[in-house]
């Protein structure tokens, strides 16, 4: 028989049981509702923030839309491009003090006029009704017009929150070119230098993505501001450390760094129309042309210097070839023989000059006449966003150790009939519009810096794309 006493314990502890079992349920079911009560709220919540945009992303639309105008918010694609208001030392007062910025002459002419230079004169062989395009432009004035034309590009912001990309229009090729060719120090050819970087780098849209969407324009060559070691030639302001987050423009680049664009050396031509350009374009193409070849340009006196070279194969060849000797400093400031030699020209030689690249070839092919490069590096490599990538559609190369070696210019362009010459010439005047700056007038045609904002907006662009993936 069952114990009574455990027969009772037994009933007491399933009637407890069993009143658990219902009071867990209870809890269960009250907690339930609690968390339904809460989705809910949050649901609610949600559904009014995305019916009512917060009023600081509404302001910001408003204002894009009132800072571009709607046909002009379609172009802009890739987004805007605000430009940095720099302390005035920086670029105004090196345009003020523009008489210090050359040990020899002043550099007042070279940077006047937003970086177009003085109007030319005496062109002989410039069509009446174009002379007024044509300008002494300084092959180093890029900065300058970069800057001017910024300022009025349709996809400029004021607004740096909505940026894509942010342009710092300092004149580093003028503030480091005043120390270039004296005897002063490496802290001073890299003082403004440091002193900008430091001040770009407290900026809040700095911070934003640690400068990787900030680009400059210099209108110098790489190398002149590549300097690894004190005692080597130009400035160290590529080397600093923030350089290396920066897109940077310039008139050559270096090969091998992903972070430079060359851009096209500024020529004298600057249309005021779309009209002017393609009058200019027509002109040149049915040019009657007497000579196969032209050299422009100064023997140096050191030892095998290549366009001596060039400048005495061109004389022996004085049938078919023309010399147009800048030796010192004759064509400076620009003279109208200099064009007239490529305009009745159907080649100009193109040796590289302080660098790979030539503002030479720029004024070569304005004229229409076909360039022949020595150095692979003086156009493979470069200006593809401008040229393209296939260069010996409008130019031809010749190994420079062939000429070394006895090569004769002469028979090597004798040996292109005059169907080939005629297709590279339309090839290189097709190619005009990308190569050549305008005035900047309303009507220009889209020229050299659209192609380069454009690029530059489209490569951030696809860039922060990839990064919020």
């Amino acid at each position: 028989m069952l114990d009574h006493s455990l027969t009772s314990d037994f009933q007491t502890h399933k009637k407890f049981k069993n009143f658990s079992s219902r009071k867990t349920i209870g809890i269960f079911f009250l907690k339930c509702c609690q968390l339904f009560l809460v989705l809910l709220f949050q649901v609610f919540i949600l559904h009014f923030i995305f019916r009512s945009p917060s009023q600081s992303s509404s302001s910001l639309q408003q204002h894009t839309q009132q800072q571009l105008p709607p046909q002009e918010s379609d172009q802009c694609k890739y987004g805007t491009v605000y430009v940095y208001d720099l302390p005035a030392k920086f670029n105004q007062e090196l345009l003020d003090n523009c008489r210090d910025l050359d040990p020899w002459h002043s550099r007042c002419n070279a940077v006047s006029n937003q970086g177009l230079g003085p109007r030319a004169a005496a062109l002989s062989a410039v069509p009446e009704n174009l002379a007024p395009a044509w300008y002494w432009t300084d092959m180093f004035a890029g900065e300058v017009l970069y800057h001017s034309r910024i300022l009025k590009h349709k996809c400029r912001t004021t607004e740096p929150e909505s940026a894509t990309a942010f342009y710092i229009p300092f004149y580093a090729g003028l503030a480091v070119g005043k120390y270039l060719f004296t005897n002063y120090s490496a802290k001073q050819r890299d003082a403004a230098c440091e002193e900008l970087l430091r001040w770009v780098g407290e900026q809040r849209a700095w911070r934003r993505w640690n400068g990787s969407d900030h680009f400059i324009m210099l209108g110098r060559m790489t190398w002149d501001f590549r300097r690894s070691r004190d005692d080597d030639w130009g400035s160290s302001f590529i080397n600093m450390p923030l350089m290396e987050r920066i897109l940077r423009l310039g008139v050559e680049r270096d090969p091998w760094d992903k972070r430079e664009i060359s851009v096209p050396y500024p020529t004298g031509f600057h249309p005021r129309s779309k009209q002017e350009l393609g009058e200019w374009m027509d002109f040149v193409m049915t040019r009657n042309r007497s000579r196969l070849f032209t050299f422009v340009g100064g023997k140096r006196e050191v030892k095998g210097d290549f366009r001596a070279i060039l400048q005495s194969h061109c004389y022996k060849e004085s049938d078919s070839c023309r010399v147009v000797d800048c030796s010192g400093t004759r064509c400076y400031d620009g003279t109208s023989e200099i064009l007239e030699a490529f305009m009745a020209a159907d080649f100009c030689l193109q040796p590289r000059g302080d660098a790979y690249t030539r503002r030479s070839t720029f004024d070569c092919m304005l004229a229409g006449s076909i360039p022949v490069f020595f150095w692979k590096r003086s156009i493979y490599d470069q200006y593809e966003w401008f040229l393209g990538d296939e260069p010996e559609r409008f130019s031809v190369f010749i190994d420079r150790r062939d000429v070394r070696n006895g090569t004769s210019i002469r028979r090597v362009l004798e040996g292109y009939s005059r169907d080939e010459v005629r297709r590279m010439r339309e090839k290189l005047i097709s190619l005009m519009p990308k190569f050549v700056y305008n005035s900047g007038h309303n009507g220009s045609a889209e020229d050299a810096f659209d192609v380069a904002i454009d690029g530059v907006l489209r490569r951030f662009h696809f860039q922060k794309k990839q990064v919020s993936r």
